[in-house]
C-alpha cells in the first residue's frame, strides 16, 4: 500500500490536523509535506487536485480538504 500524503503549510489550523492525521493513520503510512520548507511540491499538490490546505491526499488519488488553513493561492505567496 502507498502512502496518503498530508500536505500543509505550517499554520496552527495545519499543525493540529498534521498531528491528528499521524495518530490516526500512524506515522508510517502518511508522507507530510511542509510548504514552509519545501515549495517545491507545490505544483505536485495542485496537480493532484488540492485547493486548500491542509489536505490530506489518500493512495487511491482522493483530495481531503480539512478545515481550511490558506488557499493554495496563499501558500504560494
Amino acid at each position: 500500500m502507498s502512502k496518503s500524503v498530508f500536505y500543509h503549510a505550517g499554520c496552527p489550523v495545519c499543525m493540529s490536523a498534521e498531528h491528528d492525521i499521524i495518530s490516526l493513520l500512524g506515522e508510517n503510512n502518511v508522507e507530510v509535506v511542509h510548504f514552509g520548507t519545501d515549495k517545491s511540491r507545490i505544483a505536485e499538490a495542485e496537480k493532484a487536485g488540492v485547493k486548500s490546505v491542509p489536505a490530506l491526499v489518500t493512495p487511491n488519488g482522493n483530495v481531503l480538504h480539512i478545515n481550511f488553513g490558506a488557499s493554495m493561492a496563499d501558500v504560494k505567496g
